[in-house]
This record gives C-alpha cells, sequence and structure tokens, in this order.
C-alpha cells in the first residue's frame, strides 16, 4: 500500500515538473521571463490597480517585501524569514495567470509558504501544486449599495453613533497627521502585546505610497481621540472598494469611537458609489467544515488558539467587532508544503512581532 501511494505522489510530481517545464517553455518563447525585484514602482502600481482587489493587496507594498515579477502577468509579494519565503495574499495578476505565476514562482526555490490567501487560490495550490491548504481566518465583506444600519445585530452601532453625538464628537476626513504617533503611544500601551505593532499581515501606519489611502478621523474639544485609515481595492483599473487596515483610538473611549468613525467613512464611501468595503482578516475565526485539502494539526492548533490565545492576540474580541457590520463572511487560508509545519508557523509569528 505505501509503495502505491509514494508512486502515486511521485507520477503526481512528475507530471507537475512536465507541466512547469511547458510553461516555461512557452514563457521563454514568448521572451517573457520572470524576476525577483524587476519591476519599477510605476510598473507595480500599474499591476495592483488593475488586479489589487484583495484586502492585503495594498499592504503587500509594505517596506521589506519582495516579489516574483513577470512583465505583462503580475506579482507575488513575500517576505524572507529564516529561509523561507512567506507569500501575502494572492498574486497579483489575472484570474487566469494565477496558476502560471504560481507556477514559475515556485521554481525558484523550496521553501515557500503562502498567507492569508482566497479560497480559489487555495483550492489552486492543492490540485496543482499538492500544497496542504488550512482555513486562517475569515474576511468579513460588505456590499455597500445594500448595506444600513437597520437591524439588531447592529444596534451597538446606533448606540455608538449616539452616544457620540452626545458627546459632541466631531467626525471628518482630511490628510493630517497631528496628534498621530502620541495617540499611537497611548493605544499600543493597552494592547496584548505592548512593546511592539504587530506587522506584515498588518502594515506599517506610514508608507512610502499612500495614493489612494483615505484617512478618517475623531476629535473631541480639537484633540484627536482616533482615526482609521482605509487603503484601496482595484479591477481593471477602477477603484471598487477600500478595506480599514490601520485603526487606532483613546483607551477611555474605546470601540464605541471605531463603530461611528466606521458608519461615518461607510456612509462617506456608499454616497461616492464604492461597491464594497472589506472588512479584513479575522485571523484564526475558523468558520463551517473542514477540506479534504486542510491538515487536521494545523486546524486544531488554531483553534485551540483561538480559544486559549487571547492574552496574545485579542482573537475573539476582533471578531466579535467586525461582525456587528454584519458583512458576508469569506474564509481565508494558509498554504504549506508540511501536515505539521511547525517551522513555518514559528516564523510567521516572528515575521508578524507576535513572539
Amino acid at each position: 500500500m505505501n509503495k502505491v501511494v509514494r508512486s502515486t505522489a511521485q507520477s503526481d510530481r512528475s507530471a507537475q515538473r512536465t507541466d512547469s517545464t511547458i510553461v516555461s517553455m512557452k514563457l521563454y518563447q514568448a521572451g517573457i521571463k520572470g524576476c525577483i525585484d524587476r519591476f519599477t514602482l510605476h510598473e507595480r502600481l500599474g499591476h495592483l490597480k488593475k488586479y489589487g482587489n484583495h484586502c492585503m493587496s495594498f499592504s503587500g507594498l509594505q517596506p521589506g517585501m519582495h516579489y516574483y515579477d513577470i512583465p505583462d502577468v503580475g506579482y507575488i509579494a513575500y517576505k524572507n524569514q529564516w529561509g523561507i519565503s512567506a507569500v501575502l495574499a494572492d498574486p497579483v495578476c489575472k484570474g487566469t495567470d494565477r496558476e502560471l505565476l504560481i507556477r514559475e514562482f515556485l521554481n525558484t526555490g523550496e521553501n515557500i509558504e503562502f498567507v492569508q490567501i482566497s479560497e480559489e487560490v487555495a483550492d489552486l495550490l492543492h490540485e496543482k501544486f499538492g500544497y496542504y491548504c488550512t482555513q486562517f481566518g475569515i474576511e468579513p465583506v460588505i456590499d455597500l449599495q445594500s448595506w444600513d444600519i437597520k437591524g439588531k445585530k447592529k444596534q451597538v452601532l446606533r448606540t455608538s453613533i449616539n452616544h457620540a453625538a452626545r458627546q459632541a464628537i466631531v467626525f471628518s476626513e482630511k490628510e493630517d497627521d497631528i496628534g498621530q504617533m502620541q495617540l499611537t503611544s497611548e493605544w499600543l500601551r493597552t494592547r496584548k502585546v505592548k512593546d511592539r505593532e504587530i506587522s506584515f499581515l498588518i502594515r506599517p501606519m506610514r508608507m512610502d505610497f499612500e495614493e489612494g489611502v483615505r484617512k478618517f478621523y475623531a476629535s473631541l474639544d480639537g484633540k484627536l481621540i482616533g482615526f482609521i485609515f482605509f487603503d484601496p481595492l482595484y479591477e481593471d483599473g477602477n477603484l471598487v472598494g477600500y478595506t480599514p487596515n490601520i485603526s487606532r483610538f483613546n483607551p477611555v473611549f474605546r470601540q464605541g469611537i471605531f463603530y461611528s468613525l466606521m458608519v461615518y467613512a461607510i456612509e462617506r464611501f456608499k454616497q461616492e458609489g464604492v461597491t464594497f468595503l472589506h472588512l479584513g482578516l479575522c485571523p484564526l475565526a475558523v468558520k463551517g467544515g473542514d477540506k479534504s485539502c486542510e491538515s487536521r494539526a494545523v486546524k486544531k492548533l488554531i483553534r485551540f488558539l483561538y480559544e486559549y490565545g487571547n492574552n496574545i492576540f485579542s482573537f475573539k474580541g476582533l471578531y466579535f467587532t467586525k461582525s456587528r457590520f454584519c458583512g458576508t463572511e469569506h474564509k481565508t487560508f494558509c498554504a504549506h508544503r508540511s501536515h505539521v509545519p511547525l517551522r513555518s508557523i514559528i516564523t510567521l509569528f516572528k515575521l508578524s512581532h507576535i513572539m
């Protein structure tokens, strides 16, 4: 039986190598070659504005990232740590080019893992490249044109808005960084991990490139008490949505200001005709049944951390907060070669500054 399994696996790998050779030959004949960090910023932004509809596509521009670039196709954003290349989010390319781009990138090295990818990309990695793909969390998405503030579950939003109005809290959108660093210091002291901010899975507050980023602020008596930065999402060269990637609040006000400032921004986007708001990752919040491509060991670990790891990060609190907006929940996955990828898990914690 073991011989049959090994023989089947070897045949699958052989078929993958044959497919890879065919694809590579076609690229070579067309004069197209992939390369690490080849694109200029202008070229990269061109691909981002065509295909950057994943909630972490814009975050792929954060400092310290590397890219596998294929001209006229797209790119994959990743970061190196301890000999592992950790890919962040879906490939930034046309959907029909994903397999080609991934295949060419996998030819460059062996220790390549994927984090926060869509279910479609996870299925591709499992079916075509033999990866284990395990649910890593959920990502709620709001259809802005049908969204409203009605409903029992949204009572907390209405209460927050009324409370802000009674306190005369002022909401605005502007380009102003006055008070941001002081508020960030105050906010950081309330976090589970107080001496550093989470990175990689959350981009830095300040980026070299911020075109298209929307910044909303809450103030009381002229003092900054909270802000949210929204990154743009693109399809076919058009802006179609936003995702809130950075948020900071005075610890005295806590979530109340987040809810009301989010609703203020949502109403603004809705008036502008923006299609959707992607609320981003709720890490380790796994929902629904298991898939055949998942590692049972990793899934058990994820569920354990979600239940008992809230002293490291408020996994349950973040999910509860985002669930109040009643978005449609989409599964997000991590893809790994090993059934029990201990090295990859520790590497992700290190990259994210969780440990």
